[in-house]
């Protein structure tokens, strides 16, 4: 299984981007797919996570109302949509694959539950 993330760059505080996570070798479609990120000091934390059929999501408090995570199965793809950045989401983001266990809060926002991770992409907020 692999998974390249891309996407991330320098943006100012209130500006967006939107990060892409492309997954092989593996049955995307029933896969869970989980985004994290790690900034500078800081143990990796949950962002957002999708289930399989891309009908239910979760999101870290920190950042609901402005990202948004999706998926495209005919893709292999996820995506994470990120509105009105602020300083304090400048990290470098992970994408996750391979959720063990049933998708809900408490087991996706362990880094523990997932088995597959990307390279990870940099985001950098300035203000």
């Amino acid at each position: 299984v692999q998974l390249q993330a891309s996407g991330g760059g320098l943006v100012q505080a209130g500006g967006s981007l939107r990060l892409s996570c492309a997954v092989s070798g593996r049955t995307f479609s029933r896969s869970a797919m989980g985004w994290f990120r790690q900034a500078p000091g800081k143990e990796r934390e949950f962002v957002a996570a999708i289930s399989a059929s891309g009908r239910s999501t979760y999101y870290a408090d920190s950042v609901k109302g402005r990202f948004t995570i999706s998926r495209d199965n005919a893709k292999n793809t996820v995506y994470l949509q990120m509105n009105n950045l602020k300083p304090e989401d400048t990290a470098v983001y992970y994408c996750a694959a391979g959720l063990n266990g049933a998708f809900t809060i408490v087991v996706v926002r362990t880094t523990r539950s997932w088995d597959y991770w990307g390279q990870g992409t940099l985001v950098t907020v300035s203000s």
